[in-house]
């Protein structure tokens, strides 16, 4: 099946689908270092350099799936959260790429902030646009007068023509065994006159789980070799969650496997200023400091959000701590291994270039897991024309 791929980053979702057989006929991505990590890893694809404003879609002929994360400042809860105001905001310009391709499917993803209460209303204006792509705004018309007529012919049913079923969700990537506490909002949308029944992969991890292997049977510490000496005590805080888990499950563990940790991403790495260390993305960088809200990721537990930052990266979020406290960087290759890339994918540029591109990109697991279902469901299904006429 062929996909296109816009806002690609790094290519963390066009890996992912890649790895559950999507074949891309494109990559479309803005900056210039990101555009160089595409080439490297994808020399089959054809890379688009380009801002999409200006993208001729019709030039790729049929696609059958477009994925990409649209922009996140406009929405971050870390930035100015401007929304439908702010010049990053690129869903316009994704769906005219539904509009001029009626891929059978899309899939999309961005931040948690998506989702706070001042963006609703846009919010909804999103996913209706999505739904009726071919319901397009008039060229005085504002988003919220467009937004009334897409409500009225929700509500009205009487719409024919291009049309897909959204469905999104709030997912966290942990919960899919991806070594980061990583919560983004998911977008997928399959066209109506496939006959589809979306429902994303059922969760397969948990903090329960994790919580259990540590502190109840202690398998989590014995698995990883951790002497008893440097093993987590918890405190009055945490007894309390570990007996609430007792009473919970009893005798029987929960009916899941545990979140994957920073320790076991990163398994079998030398530290980065050890003499055995010849791994070029495995380079030491100094300066680490932990400060109030920037405590670093506990090597225990799987990593917080690995980010881009809006000024390079953030001085004290893309950091490890150890048992003892202490704190040191991440390196790129331990944040491929926490966005779950291949060690062999290239990643071009400076650190901070770097990290501004893993923190950009969509786990490569979960992207895995989310194609493989997409691709399933698609492959089901016989070929069919879109009806691209509409009458409101």
């Amino acid at each position: 099946m062929k996909s296109l791929e816009i806002f690609s980053g790094a290519g963390g979702l066009a890996e992912g689908l890649k790895l559950s057989g999507f074949e891309h006929v494109g990559l479309l991505e803005f900056n210039r270092d990101a555009c160089n990590s595409l080439r490297v890893n994808f020399p089959e694809s054809e890379i688009f350099e380009q801002d999409i404003r200006s993208f001729d879609y019709k030039k790729l002929g049929n696609v059958d799936l477009i994925g990409g994360g649209p922009p996140c400042q406009p929405f971050s809860l870390g930035g100015k959260a401007k929304g439908q105001n702010d010049q990053r905001d690129m869903f316009p310009f994704a769906i005219n790429g539904i509009r001029e391709l009626s891929p059978k499917a899309f899939l999309f993803e961005n931040v948690k902030g998506l989702l706070r209460q001042s963006f609703a209303s846009y919010f909804n204006y999103i996913i209706l646009q999505l739904k009726y792509p071919e319901l397009t705004q008039g060229k005085t018309e504002s988003w919220q007068n467009h937004l009334d007529r897409l409500e009225k012919t929700h509500k009205i049913g009487n719409y024919v023509g291009l049309k897909y079923n959204v469905v999104f969700r709030l997912i966290n990537a942990a919960n899919y065994g991806v070594p980061q506490k990583r919560e983004r909002v998911i977008i997928v949308g399959v066209r109506d006159d496939l006959g589809i029944e979306w429902s994303f992969p059922k969760e397969t991890h948990s903090d329960e789980r994790l919580l259990w292997d540590k502190f109840i049977t202690g398998e989590y510490w014995d698995r990883n070799e951790i002497s008893l000496s440097k093993r987590e005590k918890p405190d009055s805080n945490l007894k309390k969650k570990i007996n609430k888990l007792k009473s919970k499950f009893g005798f029987f563990p929960p009916d899941s496997l545990p979140w994957v940790t920073v320790r076991e991403a990163i398994y079998g790495l030398p530290e980065p200023f050890s003499k055995q260390n010849f791994h070029k993305d495995h380079i030491f960088r100094s300066g680490a400091r932990a400060y109030p809200g920037h405590t670093g990721s506990y090597i225990d537990e799987p990593s917080k959000t690995i980010k881009a930052g809006g000024h390079g990266v953030p001085g004290g979020e893309n950091m490890i701590r150890f048992e003892n406290g202490d704190v040191r960087y991440f390196t790129i290759l331990e944040a491929k291994r926490i966005q779950t890339f291949p060690d062999e994918y290239i990643i071009t540029g400076s650190w901070t270039e770097g990290m501004r591109q893993l923190g950009n990109a969509v786990p490569v697991r979960l992207s895995k897991l989310i194609g493989s279902e997409l691709k399933r469901k698609l492959s089901c299904q016989p070929q069919q024309k879109a009806n691209i006429s509409h009458a409101i």
